[in-house]
């Protein structure tokens, strides 16, 4: 028997984990730390919510079907501040607005691939790309990283067939965190030009990267849109993950074919949170400098309070962005501890099992924590929890 597409697939990991929850009572002296989800939990900025509404009652057009590849003004302020960014050049041509940076994905996806077809992705791999590849019928091929989780072009160069149609990156990386660095990613693109595939690289978190200015070179090549697919989220920017706003820099031609998605699936982008995606690029830079210092200063306290956990056999594998990355030091699987995890010290979080193939041991030892909605004190209660684990009960 056939199987549907979905049926293809797991089940989404984050409900999956939500579901762990049920029947879970957490006593008032220790309620819940949910560090399951990369997502801000407090709304946007108040300025930003008074022009959404804004919007909502005087824009009677923000209510109807917009342009399928999205707000012309929105994409291109984004164009524009791309091409300063990263000293590159391109134009609102360039650029599809979509719905959230997964529908990017899954966009560049069919435009690439047709059944059978491969995708080489970084293990652990951030799940919906994988999901997505499963019930698009191609496969994923893991491209299994380093100690420092980083990928290796010489072995990526080894794992390409002739069905192979792109290599996708995440960067700075979920799950693990980790920043790859512009050599790096200059290696993948000359690697994928070399082989006439896509190089796709999901920037969602490129503004809480550590470095300043741009984490590499890829859009000063005057050739750049013959091989790169960049993706890129409002959502975690400017908090506004519940209004679906993501983009697409890409060859003129691919956005074309990427309109005949966009039309099918939503036909397009929800309008008033492009239009607050807009306000938000104009108006809030140094809102969102403050916002980025802030996950910068919550990264350092995970560095300084983690030897509290290192004495005890954890190991800090990958910090960066929203993500912190780790091996824990028990018997049993990541899969098994983490529901513990929520019965006995009020924490959800998701496993390693998660984000590596089945058949990969070292998802078993792995654990990724999404850090970014913890305070320092926050950061520290977590810490004394997750010392206080007893994997044996």
């Amino acid at each position: 028997m056939t199987l549907s597409r979905t049926a293809t697939t797991f089940a989404p990991p984050v409900m999956e984990a939500r579901r762990w929850l049920e029947d879970v009572s957490f006593p008032e002296d220790r309620p819940l730390m949910n560090v399951s989800q990369a997502a801000p939990v407090d709304p946007p900025p108040d300025a930003l919510r008074q022009v959404m509404a804004d919007v909502a009652l005087g824009r009677d057009d923000a209510h109807l079907y917009g342009p399928v590849l999205g707000l012309p003004q929105l994409r291109e302020e984004l164009a524009a501040q791309t091409a300063t960014h990263y000293n590159g050049s391109l134009s609102a041509g360039h650029v599809a607005i979509t719905s959230g940076c997964n529908q990017a994905f899954a966009a560049a996806i069919a435009t690439l691939c047709a059944e059978g077809d491969e995708v080489i992705l970084p293990t652990p791999w951030y799940f919906n790309h994988k999901m997505w590849l499963d019930m698009s019928g191609v496969k994923s091929v893991p491209l299994k990283t380093g100690a420092d989780l980083l990928p290796d072009p010489e072995v990526a160069a080894e794992l390409i067939t002739p069905r192979t149609r792109a290599i996708a990156l995440v960067s700075p990386n979920n799950p693990a965190g980790v920043e790859y660095p512009a050599e790096l990613l200059r290696a993948f693109f000359d690697l994928a030009r070399s082989q006439g595939i896509a190089l796709i690289l999901d920037e969602t978190y490129r503004d809480f990267h550590a470095q300043s200015g741009a984490p590499h070179d890829l859009f000063e090549d005057p050739a750049w849109q013959d091989t790169l697919i960049h993706l890129y989220s409002f959502s975690k920017a400017y908090r506004l993950t519940g209004h679906r706003v993501g983009a697409m820099v890409a060859a003129p031609a691919r956005l074309a074919e990427v309109e005949k998605f966009l039309d099918t699936v939503a036909i397009c982008p929800g309008q008033i949170g492009q239009h607050a995606a807009l306000w938000g690029m104009q108006n809030l830079r140094d809102w969102l400098a403050g916002e980025r210092a802030e996950v910068l200063s919550r990264r350092a306290a995970i560095t300084a309070g983690f030897p509290k956990l290192a004495d005890q056999g954890w190991a800090l594998l990958g910090l960066g962005a929203y993500f912190a990355y780790m091996a824990h030091p028990f018997a049993i699987s990541s899969a098994e501890l983490a529901p513990k995890l929520v019965r006995q010290q009020s924490i959800l979080s998701l496993p390693g099992t998660m984000f590596c193939p089945a058949d990969d041991p070292d998802g078993r030892s792995q654990m990724r924590i999404a850090f970014a909605n913890l305070d320092a004190t926050g950061i520290a209660t977590l810490f004394e929890r997750l010392s206080q684990v007893d994997a044996a009960r």
